[in-house]
């Protein structure tokens, strides 16, 4: 499998375009999400499939990322297949095709589900620029939502979220089935302009007009109804004005916590552009925002295409020492704040030496905020701009420094998380044996997974080894722990075996000896464990078992055994145990299966269940005429559903 199918292999609508946004491979959710089979998406152009209200934003949205070779969001509805239209977060992004060397743009819809707020940003800002309300509607909850806009109408609904009564009760009687009519239309359509009128708290009677629409948020997500408000009374009061204030306030707060929030909990890198560039410019009524991170002392730059591209591009791969306003400030780690070109060629007059730099702040002015962590190396910034002559105030300043400084933080978190990850799989990498190549009758697969995709360092091992008279040697086990000591402990163990293979020929009397050593050392922790010896030519195999997961016994014709072995006690615990071993046959065709307990066992899912299911996977596997490597893949895989925090290995032992 190559990188671009790796890219298409996903739940959510996936594609690949060329440069000139033509679709080069897209997966079923795209597919049906653009409402046309496949094979008829493929080779037209991406945004000629979209419908004629989304189809210039979709083409800008591709030539944006297709030019810059910057990460670039926007949200975009999906026309949605018989139901409402799906309202998505689009990400776009330049990859290469390693089968072909060519450059391609990766268009998908990013998971929004745990932070619906960020797809409706670009509804506020829309109805705030034309200077509308917008509310939502919940059918299943009856609650009205204010999301914000024009604050004239925020004025009117001083509640952040009231009661579909509660509503009801301010409209006129004789406009309240009017009212009722619009949020219980089925049609996905948006409708007409309705009229009512709306008693307003301590203000008299309003005339307000309002058009709704649904929209599903997110693939997969909820539907909801939203009302854009327009208020044609023309008479205005003073205390409109003062509610005005609070409700931006108020709406400021919300956003700056939902924000901070938002912040705190990114997990990775993609994670933290989405919370930047989704909210950034809607936070500090901005026109465009992007992020500059630092990589290697050159800005790596992302945008949520507010900006255009071709200062985008020339901020793109910068150094960090170049003498302009966005490398400065973040390598000395205080903010600029441009008026406009005139007072940024006087504060930066080498400027004229860069063409492409003086014509930056041309049109707007714009505030760097750098992104700092005390004592550490620069990490990045990023950049706001509003219209020309546009001056900060005091609270923005303010606001602007608590989040760049949380924003530094969880990057900073998340960088030493990834270097964590990485160090961590390396050394459990380096732990786990190569398996001998080329064994006379069999086939030998080993998979191993760390726990919750490799955050921890394990204690499950497996291994395969030929012995002395021939034999081959093979053992599965799981130390306790998940941390540097386990893998430690586990190394032990493991060695341990090893060496009393030398010298014993019984699996029992090896697991003996290595329990007697462990508690004569005196080991903290202990490890349960599994081990055969087996036998090519006849297929014998002799086994025991310490503690450990039973062993699966997969048969040629499609069926199944649960084999439990003898033997006694985890390793390291009961001093003086004797472990039993047992023999039997491997016919020629089937299989042995030795996993963890993380493969079989889970918060969900208990042991039997989950022997039953690995076991019937196995079993198919064979009956399908897969090798061992691809038994040993369907059983990984089919583990990952379990939702155990526990790491996983899997040893399948296939007789040909």
């Amino acid at each position: 499998m190559d990188a671009s199918d790796e890219l298409l292999r996903r739940a959510d609508p996936a594609a690949l375009l060329t440069l000139d946004g033509v679709i080069y491979g897209l997966n079923a959710a795209m597919a049906a999400a653009l409402g046309r089979p496949a094979e008829q998406c493929l080779g037209h152009d991406f945004g000629d499939l979209w419908p004629a209200n989304q189809r210039s934003l979709a083409k800008s949205f591709v030539v944006h990322a297709a030019r810059t070779k910057t990460v670039a969001m926007r949200v975009l509805d999906f026309p949605g297949r018989g139901g409402a239209p799906i309202a998505c977060l689009i990400e776009a992004r330049q990859v290469k095709d390693p089968a072909s060397d060519k450059q391609l743009v990766w268009v998908h819809a990013l998971d929004a589900r745990n932070d619906l707020a960020s797809l409706l940003i670009p509804f506020r800002m829309a109805t705030t620029a034309a200077h509308l309300g917008l509310w939502m509607y919940s059918p299943y909850e009856h609650q009205l939502e204010w999301l914000g806009g024009a604050p004239a109408l925020a004025a009117l609904f001083p509640d952040p979220a009231v009661s579909l009564s509660r509503v009801i009760s301010a409209v006129h009687p004789d406009d309240q089935e009017a009212f009722r009519q619009l949020l219980r239309s089925p049609s996905t359509q948006q409708s007409p302009w309705v009229r009512f009128r709306y008693l307003a708290q301590h203000e008299g009677w309003h005339q307000l007009t309002v058009q709704t629409r649904r929209i599903q948020l997110g693939y997969g997500g909820p539907e909801r109804i939203f009302g854009v408000v327009r208020d044609d009374t023309k008479q205005e009061k003073r205390k409109k004005e003062a509610q005005a204030a609070l409700a931006a306030e108020r709406q400021r707060a919300k956003d700056t916590a939902d924000f901070s929030s938002a912040l705190i909990t990114a997990a990775t890198e993609q994670e933290l552009r989405q919370v930047v560039l989704t909210r950034l410019a809607a936070t500090f009524g901005a026109s465009g925002a992007l992020l500059a991170l630092v990589d290697e002392g050159r800005l790596h730059v992302s945008t949520d295409a507010g900006i255009t591209m071709w200062e985008v591009d020339v901020l793109h791969g910068m150094p960090l020492d170049h003498p302009s306003p966005l490398p400065e400030a973040i390598r000395t780690g205080k903010p600029k704040f441009i008026v406009d070109r005139k007072d940024y060629l006087h504060r930066w007059p080498h400027a004229v030496e860069f063409p492409h730099l003086g014509r930056l702040g041309s049109d707007y002015a714009f505030t760097i905020a750098p992104l700092i962590e005390a004592g550490n190396q620069p990490l990045g910034g990023w950049l706001v701009t509003y219209g020309s002559g546009h001056r900060p105030s005091l609270d923005d300043m303010t606001l602007m420094g608590t989040l760049t400084d949380l924003a530094g933080q969880a990057l900073r978190r998340i960088r030493l998380q990834q270097a964590r990850v990485e160090l961590a799989t390396a050394l459990q990498q380096t732990m786990l044996p190569t398996l001998p190549e080329h064994l006379p009758g069999l086939e030998v697969a080993a998979r191993y997974r760390p726990s919750r995709d490799g955050l921890d360092i394990g204690g499950d091992w497996y291994d395969a080894f030929v012995m002395p008279d021939g034999a081959v040697a093979l053992e599965i086990g799981d130390a306790q722990g998940h941390d540097v000591d386990a893998a430690a402990f586990m190394g032990q163990v493991r060695s341990f075996m090893r060496g009393i293979s030398a010298r014993e020929t019984h699996p029992g009397a090896v697991l003996t000896g290595t329990n007697e050593l462990l508690v004569t050392m005196g080991a903290a922790r202990f490890a349960s464990c599994t081990m055969l010896h087996l036998n090519p030519p006849d297929g014998r195999v002799n086994g025991a078992s310490a503690g450990h997961v039973p062993v699966l016994y997969a048969h040629k014709d499609g069926s199944y055994s649960i084999h439990e072995l003898p033997g006694g006690p985890v390793l390291g615990v009961v001093p003086d145990t004797d472990y039993r071993d047992e023999t039997f046959t491997l016919d020629e065709g089937s299989a042995l299966v030795l996993v963890t307990d993380g493969v079989v066992e889970g918060p969900g899912l208990p042991l039997e269940a989950g022997l039953e299911r690995a076991g019937t996977l196995a079993a198919e596997a064979l009956h399908d005429g897969l090798n061992a490597e691809a038994t040993a893949d369907r059983i990984l895989d089919a583990a990952v559903a379990v939702d155990h925090l526990d790491d996983v290995a899997v040893l399948v032992i296939r007789r040909t």
